[in-house]
């Protein structure tokens, strides 16, 4: 599976969540197969989907959350699994794209070709932490402990266009709903 594959599959269990991209080709990607109001596609600041996804849960209760993030991101900032399990929003779903690189940056390997991160946020004491094959996405937006799902997909990038919104576009359309 491509990454792309992966955010439509993601993007169809959708509802009216509020969304959180990473950075480079995953919001180029996103924007590309579902842009919406919705969805914060990240222009900058790589490893921070995730805390912004937390702030976003802990600001908004009664919103489900998710967060799109990759496996170079997050072994960038990999500090924030802590931080959510022990804040352990309701309301988020954190998924990573473990592609095995830093896809935006020339693919080139990440460390997370050498751990099993569902396994990592277990670890960290996430209850609900699974490869996407193993769970229904729908029904683990909607439950009650921040969930971590990872999919698994093979590197490189689709060819999808850059946004065409600025990043303070993004920011004022995105504050304008919550």
């Amino acid at each position: 599976m491509a990454r792309r594959e992966a955010i439509e599959n993601i993007i169809n269990c959708i509802d009216d969540e509020l969304v959180v991209c990473n950075i480079g080709f995953p919001s180029r990607e996103l924007y590309d197969i579902k842009d919406r109001k919705e969805n914060f596609y990240m222009i900058g600041s790589m490893g921070l989907a995730s805390s912004i996804g937390l702030g976003l849960a802990l600001a908004q209760p009664n919103r489900n959350i998710v967060v799109i993030d990759g496996d170079g991101a997050l072994l960038m900032n990999i500090g924030s699994l802590v931080t959510i399990f022990a804040n352990n929003p309701k309301n988020l779903t954190w998924i990573v794209i473990d592609n095995g690189a830093y896809g935006s940056t020339g693919n080139q390997d990440t460390y997370a070709q050498k751990l099993d991160l569902v396994d990592v946020a277990r670890g960290v004491g996430f209850k609900n932490s699974y490869d996407f094959e193993d769970i229904n996405l729908k029904e683990f937006i909607k439950s009650d402990d921040a969930s971590f799902i990872v999919y698994h997909t093979e590197p490189g990038n689709s060819k999808a266009p850059i946004i065409d919104l600025s990043p303070v576009e993004i920011k004022n359309r995105f504050m304008d709903i919550v």
